[in-house]
This record gives structure tokens, C-alpha cells and sequence, in this order.
């Protein structure tokens, strides 16, 4: 059967040479934006041993998170109606931007301040970035693209860690961010000088702007509630009560905005999908503990462990290269037995995997370590990446788009609400274990001294190596017992993502195809 003018014909004709400089321009901020979610989980213990602020440490993460999520529909459906080329371009502008003050910042707030402007940035260089690879290329030429470019996201997130502990140990922390420019510069430049498009039309933009603003604000607000409640505010304080109750009402505008717009953030009626919602629920809890495991087990690894940035990012390379490598084996082994198998074996190695987290103590090596990050990212490779395709392979063509950046979307929001649960976890045990124990030890506490009242010494190599014996163990205890707490939060999280497999339909694929279409598994 002939194909439509629609799959042999690109949307925006390019040269040859054109294109293939389009595509290296894309590829470099696609690397940007997958070494940013990752270079910076090696610099943190070390950026709080210089700045303070171990009782806010996940806002630096889930900040970054939530902005860079939120904005992803907004910058889409701009950049549907204005052109995809400007739209981008801005995008790299406001992240190097958020880079460069992030590379500056002189406090923890100002830290996470300038993290917020760099997300904002960073929503739009991957959706843009994969809808200009939808316009450039064909269908069965954006299967092979596809595969480029996830090798580019696999191998800058494997990357990630051990350049950011490299950076933090032999130049400084600020590095991190800094490093970001020339790679941007380049990108901009190569966009900008080779992406052509047609004039688009002025038409007044449909787009869910308070949708966008009433969900920020209620997430936002519950986040400051989590990271707060239990430390500087109690959880039954009347100013804790009535955030969650302010966070509680925006959240229920939002969700009535999604049924009254013409073109909603987040569609309700795809939810009527078995696949998308099981999916959504599953991308959720893994977003929650991905970003949980990438954000505190380097702080547990240089904390607790004694080491380097450097060896402390490292502990990352397992998880990324599992996540990579069982997302192939798993993407070929539905062809054969379906989704659900495969969804329900990566949940059940994922929680493996949390449960020796959980039970990681003051004793563990890192070779232990290793071994259950890589557990962890093949349960991850195994679940998302399958759910993936079944969500891409179960909604018709048109819905594409929109349900793929959907369901990143959850996964995404996942994160910004797992790490800031863990951060109050470790928060609220760091400080009561170190309460207790001035209480119970006094002598010894007035040793301590200032180190109770700055636990933030600890993940510093050069202050560690100063701290008497009798000082550091109540600190590495203090820590290690907090994380604990976390890495229980990562375990319950993951049960519940074994949970939403069991939702997942049995059967093979093409039994759940809802129109035509390909599922891209190069």
C-alpha cells in the first residue's frame, strides 16, 4: 500500500546539509538538558558543605523540577503557533541565564532562586526540541532518529555524575553550572543559523495559561509546606494547616479549569485510557523515586561513606546504565510477551533494589552501593520506558504529542514531590537525632559545639578530615539514620509503581492498538 504525502514528506523541507546541522544542534541541547539532570546530584553534598542549607537541600532539586515541568505544554503550544526556532532559542537564552547566576549564587536561597530560572529554560529545549525532529523528518525516519537520541540522553546521564564529581574535586562547584554556556553557545548558534521555517499564522493563542498558574501555585505551595512542616513549622501549626488547605482549594480550581478550557493542560478524557492512566500513576511513583535515589544516595555515599564528589557521582553510573539497557532488552521482549510482563518484572526489581537501599547503614561499602543502583535502574529501564510504548502505541496518531509529554509530565511532578517528602523526611530526623542526642550525651555535646549547630561539615572532605572521631560518628549516625528514613519513603513508592503494573491490560501490543501507527523501538 502507498504511503501518504504525510509519512514520505517532512513537514519543513530542508537541505541535506541544513538538516543534519539542525540535528547536531538538537543533539547538543538534548545532551545539555540530560547532563543537567544529573551533574548536579554529584556537586550537591559538596555545594551545601560550602553554602550551608542541608534542612532545604531537595528544594534545589525539586525547585528545578517543577518550573521545567510546568512550562513544557506552555512552551509547546507557543511554539506551535509562533514557530518552533524562536521558542527554542529562548529556551537555551533563560536556561543559560539560570546557569550562569545558579554558577554565582553565594546562599542556598539564592541557589534555589536561580535553579527555578534555569528550569523555566530547560522546559523548553526537550519537546521542542523532538517536535522540530517531528517536523525535519519523516516517520520512518524519526524511528532511527529516535535511536540517536537516546543514545545521546543514555550516555550524557551516565556521564553526568562522574563529570560533576570531577569538576567539584579538581575545579569547584560552580563549574557545574558554568560548563553549561559553551555547550548552550553552540547549540544557539547552530540553531539559529540553520533552522529555517515559514512564517506562521498571527491567530490569538489558545493556551491554559491559569491552568499552568493555578497548578505551579498549589505544587509549589505544597512543596514549601513539606520542606517546612516538622522543622521551622510545625505539622499542626495553624500556618501549616492553612497552606495545605490553600494548596487543597488551587489544586480543585485547576482540575475545573481541565474540564471548561477548549485546550487543557492535562486532557481528562484521555484518562479514559486504561493504558494512559495505569501509566501515568506508574510514571508518577517512578518519578518520585528516581529522583529520590539520584538526589540522596550521593549525599548518603559522601556523607556516610567518606568519599569524593567524584565517587560519590559515580554510585549514578549503575542506575543509568540499567535504566539504558533493560529499556532496550525490555522494548524488544513486548513484541513477545506484552506489556505486563515486562512492567511487572521491572517493578519487582525495582523494589529488590529499594528494599537493599533501605537497609544501606553506617557499615555499607561502596561496592554494595553499586550493586543496588543498578538494580534499581534496570527495574526503572524495565517499567518507563516499556509504558512508554504502550502508551504511544495505544492512543491514535493526533494524540500523540500531547500524551506522550503527558505522561513526562507525571513523571516529572513525581520527582518534585518525592524529593521534597524525602527532604523533610531527612530534615525533621537530622534534626531531632542531634537533639536527642545533646540531651543525652551533654559532655559530649559541648564538644561538638559548633558542628551540632552546622551538620553541613560532614560532606565536606577537607572539614570531615578535622572532626574528631568522637564528633563525626554521631554525625555520620545522625545522617545515615535520616536517610533511612528516606530511602523507606523510596521502598513504599516503589511498591505502589509495582502496584500500577497490575493495572496494565494483559496481552500483546498490536491487541491495543487504537489507530495505526508504529511503535518506534530503534
Amino acid at each position: 500500500m502507498a504511503q501518504s504525502a504525510v509519512e514520505t514528506v517532512p513537514h519543513l523541507k530542508l537541505s541535506r546539509s541544513r538538516r543534519k546541522a539542525v540535528t547536531a544542534g538538537l543533539m547538543t541541547g538534548m545532551a545539555l538538558a540530560a547532563l543537567e539532570a544529573t551533574v548536579v546530584s554529584a556537586a550537591m553534598p559538596t555545594v551545601i558543605a560550602n553554602l550551608g542549607g542541608l534542612h532545604i537541600y531537595s528544594w534545589v532539586f525539586s525547585i528545578y523540577l517543577l518550573t521545567s515541568t510546568v512550562t513544557v505544554p506552555l512552551w509547546g503550544k507557543l511554539s506551535d503557533i509562533y514557530g518552533r526556532r524562536n521558542f527554542y532559542l529562548a529556551g537555551i537564552v533563560v536556561f543559560l541565564i539560570g546557569s550562569m547566576l545558579s554558577g554565582q549564587a553565594h546562599s542556598m536561597v539564592s541557589l534555589i532562586v536561580y535553579r527555578a530560572v534555569q528550569g523555566f529554560g530547560a522546559g523548553a529545549l526537550v519537546p521542542i526540541g523532538l517536535t522540530i525532529i517531528g517536523d525535519i523528518y519523516t516517520l520512518r525516519e524519526r524511528a532511527r532518529m529516535q535511536g540517536f537520541f537516546s543514545g545521546v540522553w543514555g550516555l550524557a546521564g551516565i556521564m553526568g555524575p562522574l563529570v560533576g564529581g570531577f569538576i567539584t574535586d579538581n575545579l569547584s562547584w560552580r563549574w557545574v553550572f558554568y560548563i553549561n554556556l559553551p555547550v548552550g553557545i553552540i547549540a544557539f548558534a547552530v540553531i539559529s543559523a540553520t533552522l529555517i521555517e515559514p512564517k506562521h499564522s498571527d491567530k490569538r493563542p489558545s493556551v491554559d495559561y491559569w491552568g499552568a498558574i493555578t497548578l505551579t501555585a498549589s505544587i509549589a505551595i505544597l512543596l514549601f509546606v513539606l520542606l517546612q512542616g516538622g522543622g521551622s513549622q510545625s505539622w499542626l501549626s495553624a500556618k501549616t494547616i492553612g497552606l495545605l488547605t490553600l494548596s487543597i482549594i488551587l489544586m480543585l480550581a485547576f482540575l475545573k479549569i481541565q474540564f471548561k478550557v477548549p485546550e487543557p493542560l492535562l486532557p481528562p478524557d484521555l484518562f479514559r485510557n486504561r493504558i494512559f492512566t495505569s501509566g501515568s500513576v506508574l510514571n508518577f511513583t517512578a518519578g518520585m523515586a528516581f529522583y529520590g535515589t539520584i538526589s540522596f544516595v550521593p549525599l548518603f555515599v559522601q556523607g556516610v561513606i567518606g568519599t569524593t564528589a567524584t565517587e560519590a557521582g559515580s554510585m549514578l553510573t549503575p542506575l543509568l546504565l540499567g535504566w539504558v539497557t533493560c529499556s532496550v532488552i525490555g522494548s524488544r521482549l513486548i513484541l513477545r510477551i506484552g506489556y505486563r510482563p515486562v512492567v511487572l518484572t521491572g517493578g519487582l526489581m525495582f523494589t529488590i533494589g529499594s528494599v537493599a537501599l533501605m537497609r544501606m547503614g553506617l557499615a555499607t561499602d561502596q561496592h554494595i552501593v553499586l550493586i543496588n543502583m543498578g538494580l534499581v535502574g534496570c527495574g526503572m529501564g524495565l517499567t518507563v520506558t516499556t509504558m512508554l510504548l504502550a502508551v504511544q502505541n495505544s492512543v491514535p496518531k493526533n494524540r500523540l504529542g500531547i500524551s506522550t509529554s503527558t505522561i513526562m509530565f507525571f513523571r516529572s511532578i513525581g520527582g518534585s514531590i518525592g524529593v521534597a517528602i524525602m527532604g523533610a523526611i531527612l530534615n525533621t530526623r537530622m534534626t531531632k537525632d542531634l537533639a536527642i542526642f545533646s540531651q543525652t550525651n551533654k559532655e559530649a555535646a559541648i564538644k561538638l559545639g559548633s558542628f551540632l549547630l552546622n551538620p553541613d561539615a560532614i560532606v565536606d572532605p577537607i572539614a570531615r578530615a578535622a572532626i574528631p572521631h568522637e564528633v563525626l560518628e554521631p554525625l555520620r549516625g545522625a545522617l545515615s539514620h535520616s536517610l533511612h528514613g528516606v530511602f523507606v519513603i523510596g521502598l513504599v513508592v516503589s511498591i505502589f509503581s509495582f502496584a500500577a503494573g497490575l493495572l496494565v491490560p494483559t496481552g500483546k501490543p498490536h491487541e491495543h492498538v487504537h489507530a495505526p501507527t508504529e511503535l518506534h523501538l530503534e
